[in-house]
């Protein structure tokens, strides 16, 4: 019998130290025409993409239409801010989550596009 033993490594901690403010401001949708038209017609689609490329669950974004306040949207802008050292506060996040929810997550994918930094990982295998 072969056992297999499975590694789950804690997801990569990404701090920039060329600014810490968001790269573009949360109207800016003439920067990328196109994703904010995805955004404003497919919004469903488009959160949940962006959210499984920042590294969450596809479908998490989904949960957001349970609440008052979006609670899935204000954590990935938390979350974003942390990994990129952005500074605001939890307060900003809710209320662009609850007025400016598709300009919230154009901001996002814009921030991972602008902030891409590539990450290798070695595998490496003793025989």
């Amino acid at each position: 019998m072969t056992s297999r033993m499975v590694v789950k490594q804690p997801q990569p901690v990404m701090i920039s130290q060329e600014s810490n403010e968001w790269s573009s401001e949360i109207c800016d949708c003439c920067q990328d025409v196109p994703e904010c038209c995805f955004a404003f017609w497919c919004f469903p689609c488009f959160s949940c993409i962006t959210a499984k490329k920042h590294g969450e669950c596809l479908c998490l974004p989904l949960l957001d239409g349970f609440g008052l306040i979006p609670p899935i949207s204000m954590s990935m802008r938390v979350s974003m801010r942390q990994r990129y050292g952005i500074r605001g506060n939890m307060c900003r996040d809710c209320v662009y989550s609850f007025f400016c929810l598709p300009c919230s997550w154009c901001q996002m994918s814009r921030e991972m596009k602008t902030r891409q930094i590539p990450i290798v990982l070695v595998n490496a295998q003793y025989q």
